[in-house]
């Protein structure tokens, strides 16, 4: 049987590769890069997502260098309120009652590691899919290697190839929404903001600046505080990225001498983008070249490992022969809907809250936040929200349309 084609050796296609092999599917995965991309900016993994990877002994391997965290924080930057909340009250709703946080760039290499294992699985880098063509039952795949053409001819093609999607710009589809103003700047830094009494998961609402803080493992102990804030969309990235500049921006956020310690800064662009169809035919879009959103709240990772094992769990059967095609159609509908009502819908709110500029406005929300983080039952709902486990519950009541 022809193989699927992935597109895209980030955490997505390799976990829908993965999933897809792990039921004897051929597979597939063409990779533009040369190799595994270093991406310092996704890092959080929920509860949810951590029970999904877990079968393919996934989770297990990340435990090893990730850091638990299990109480996370929203602070007023002014006016010293915090509202914290603990994962561990769903100890009885998941095995994993806390965030995981890991650096992108150490779970891919996990993946593809195992992936390799699989007797059914390949994966090329260095593969830049440059066409497709559907004929029928097929799909032919243009792809060029080192300069050279070649084609590949599968039953399926999936787009798992990032934000700037090939595969959705070739099928035309267009990406609906909006990209925020601001650019992000993150700063990371050894210095260890634990002793002011942040957790390693906090975010900072402030009429003027917000600010978004978590540690990450780093290559070991004692780890790396990373810092996102926004900046001002009329400055060009050197002047934001000038050493002097990051260090007024860190000291403005918490004064300390001597002076920071400053190991990575970037600076990128935030999206709120929904792909306003998700499959043509025998080609289907999963991850980042389906949807993105703005990082306050960790949901873009986790959803697009969420994209991948719902989509393999439809395509295999399909791919068989026990299942019609328009199964997929509830990928569609399950996924698309999730994203829209859920992920789009928590990130927003949650950028609008840090940013709220009326001081009255933000004082009476995070009074609220305080309010149902001592609520023993609204903080546990409040907690089946923003860990996504309220939301896949939803998702696999919903019917194909």
């Amino acid at each position: 049987m022809l193989p699927v084609v992935i597109a895209g050796a980030g955490p997505t296609g390799l976990m829908c590769a993965l999933a897809l092999a792990r039921q004897g599917v051929r597979v597939v995965v063409c990779e533009a890069e040369p190799s595994l991309t270093h991406d310092l900016r996704a890092g959080t993994f929920h509860p949810p997502t951590q029970e999904m990877m877990a079968p393919y002994g996934i989770t297990q391997r990340m435990h090893e260098r990730g850091l638990q965290v299990r109480r996370w924080q929203i602070r007023s930057r002014r006016g010293g309120m915090v509202a914290e909340f603990d994962l561990g009250v769903l100890a009885d709703e998941t095995p994993y009652p806390y965030r995981l946080h890991l650096e992108q760039h150490r779970l891919t290499p996990i993946q593809l590691d195992v992936l390799r294992g699989e007797p059914t699985a390949e994966v090329h880098f260095g593969h830049r899919i440059t066409g497709f063509e559907q004929k029928g039952a097929s799909v032919l795949v243009q792809f060029e290697s080192e300069g050279i053409p070649g084609r590949l001819e599968a039953s399926w093609l999936v787009g798992a190839d990032g934000g700037r999607s090939t595969i959705r710009k070739l099928l035309g589809v267009e990406f609906e929404g909006f990209t925020w103003p601001e650019q992000f700047l993150v700063v990371s830094t050894p210095y260890d903001f634990a002793q002011h009494g942040f957790t390693l998961n906090t975010y900072v609402a402030d009429p003027v600046e917000w600010a978004a803080v978590f540690k990450m493992p780093d290559a070991g102990p004692p780890g790396l505080w990373r810092l996102a804030f926004p900046c001002d969309p009329g400055l060009p990235d050197d002047a934001l990225l000038d050493p002097a500049a990051v260090q007024n921006r860190m000291q403005g956020f918490l004064s300390k001498d001597p002076p920071y310690e400053v190991r990575y800064q970037s600076i990128y662009r935030v999206h709120q983008r929904v792909a306003n169809e998700w499959r043509r035919g025998r080609v289907l879009l999963a991850g980042d070249a389906a949807h993105l959103n703005n990082p306050l709240g960790g949901f873009g990772l986790n959803s697009g490992i969420h994209d991948a094992v719902n989509l393999a769990g439809k395509l295999g059967p399909v791919w068989r022969g026990e299942a019609d095609e328009s199964l997929l159609d509830l990928y569609v509908s399950q996924r698309r809907a999730a994203t829209i009502e859920q992920v789009q819908a928590m990130s927003i709110r949650n950028k609008r809250l840090l940013e709220e500029r009326d001081p009255a406005v933000q004082k009476s929300r995070m009074e609220e936040l305080v309010a149902i983080s001592r609520d023993a039952a609204r903080s546990r709902a409040f907690l089946l929200e923003s860990s996504m486990i309220a939301g896949l519950r939803k998702e696999k009541s919903r019917l194909a349309p």
